[in-house]
């Protein structure tokens, strides 16, 4: 039997728990980061917006292997353990990893090269599916008391050090290489390197002990238990998708769109964008604890109610003015006020998703809801491409926000009117 987490050892967990996190929201970033070269590579179509296009349906095709994710591996986490479930989710990610970073272009090997690029995404997708909730629902079960929503916030804390990585070798990439090079080879680099710290992951991942409370659970629910369960709580599944939409939407459209954003739509160049980028990251690694821990004191409805209110006032007016004058300030100040905007909000809404979901189906319950929102919410990039482009509107994505905010509004209300102990941290059994 593992070993349970010695309470002085907290903060080595955290780090070791979110390492493996950081990997994989490291790999998805990139491929949004560079996705205009590698439309060039894979997706050399008849006009630079139907390869875009093809580049952004391509990563967010893995968002639909998400919600099979969350079923398959996130029974086997309920049933088997955290620790066991987050080695398994880490060697498959980093299998879809090494097929991206070696595959040959169009070039080379034809309509093969997309495919094996896609095929490497859907992996990445399947193991994403339970990542989040596998490292949410660990950091949860092994919080101190009264702590949980900083706890959990740790998570898409690693998410925001994954960005300002990927943004740093992007920077870095322009200042050293021609776009030229980049463009011919130079973008693999970041994704080889990503290779090279997956064995090193593994090691440290491998050393996470199992948390007290799921070693202090008497029934291990089998396979048929957890999807009963998750039918018989379709309720809480369905309002928990509607939560998350409002953080997907927000976080790919201030991280993964921004650097093609600026680029692509604004005329910015790269090293103005990917400066952006890099302190949205910060801004968001500032916001998520800040706000996990003020959620624990005032409870988690009122963050939640003020985040998504303000995102629907203020997230087209802020896109909006924007795009009136392009330039490196103006992107910079829209940005980060979106970033508060989405810190604030996820800031209370994962340790919410992890309060919400019954003890014995945590991992998958998060997960499925979780999974099911990103398949919506990682399209859109693709949608954001699309809605400028078939309206003529540069500030069309922030109408997107907007009604992402006004599904977490309704899924908030509906929550904490049928679990109303949840807006003061409590975590129902």
């Amino acid at each position: 039997m593992a070993q349970r987490v010695p309470s002085q050892s907290k903060l080595s967990t955290v780090l070791r728990v979110i390492s493996g996190n950081f990997l994989e929201m490291f790999d998805f970033f990139l491929f949004g980061f560079f996705a205009p070269y590698i439309s060039k590579t894979f997706f050399p179509l008849s006009s630079e917006f139907a390869s875009l296009l093809a580049t952004f349906m391509a990563f967010g095709a893995a968002f639909l292997m998400r919600p099979l994710g969350a079923v398959i591996l996130g029974a086997y986490l309920d049933r088997q353990g955290r620790r066991k479930g987050l080695i398994v989710t880490l060697a498959i990610m980093a299998s879809g990893t090494i097929l991206i970073a070696f595959v040959p272009g169009y070039a080379s090997i034809g309509l093969i090269a997309p495919s094996l690029v896609l095929l490497g995404r859907l992996l990445q997708g399947f193991s994403a599916g339970v990542e989040l909730g596998g490292v949410s629902v660990y950091l949860s079960e092994m919080a101190t008391p009264g702590h949980k929503g900083l706890y959990v916030s740790w998570q898409s804390g690693s998410q925001q050090i994954a960005i300002m990585f990927a943004a740093l070798m992007g920077y870095a990439l322009n200042r050293s290489l021609s776009p030229a090079e980049i463009s011919d080879w130079g973008w693999r680099i970041p994704f080889l390197i990503g290779c090279l710290i997956v064995p090193f992951v593994l090691v440290i991942r491998r050393s996470l002990q199992e948390t007290e409370e799921f070693l202090a659970k008497i029934h291990r629910p089998s396979a048929s238990e957890i999807f009963r369960s998750m039918m018989e709580n379709w309720q809480i599944v369905v309002a928990g998708v509607l939560l998350v939409t409002m953080t997907t939407v927000s976080f790919y459209l201030i991280t993964v769109y921004t650097p093609t954003f600026g680029r692509s739509v604004l005329n910015l160049d790269d090293r103005s964008t990917l400066t952006v980028a890099f302190c949205v990251g910060l801004s968001n690694l500032f916001w998520l604890p800040v706000m996990g821990a003020v959620s624990d004191r005032i409870g988690r409805l009122p963050v939640l109610l003020t985040f998504t209110i303000l995102t629907i006032l203020t997230s087209y007016p802020a896109l909006s003015w924007l795009v009136a004058e392009p330039s490196f300030g103006r992107m910079l100040s829209a940005d980060l006020w979106l970033s508060f905007l989405y810190g604030g909000y996820n800031g209370a809404m994962v340790v919410t998703l992890t309060e919400v979901m019954p003890r014995d189906v945590r991992t998958v319950g998060f997960s499925l809801a979780y999974s099911l929102a990103t398949a919506l919410g990682g399209f859109t990039p693709a949608i954001s491409t699309f809605l400028i482009q078939v309206t003529g509107n540069k500030a069309s994505p922030g109408l997107w926000m907007s009604f992402a905010a006004l599904c977490g509004l309704t899924a908030a209300w509906y929550l904490f009117r049928t679990k109303p102990q949840t807006s003061v941290g409590a975590t129902p059994a």
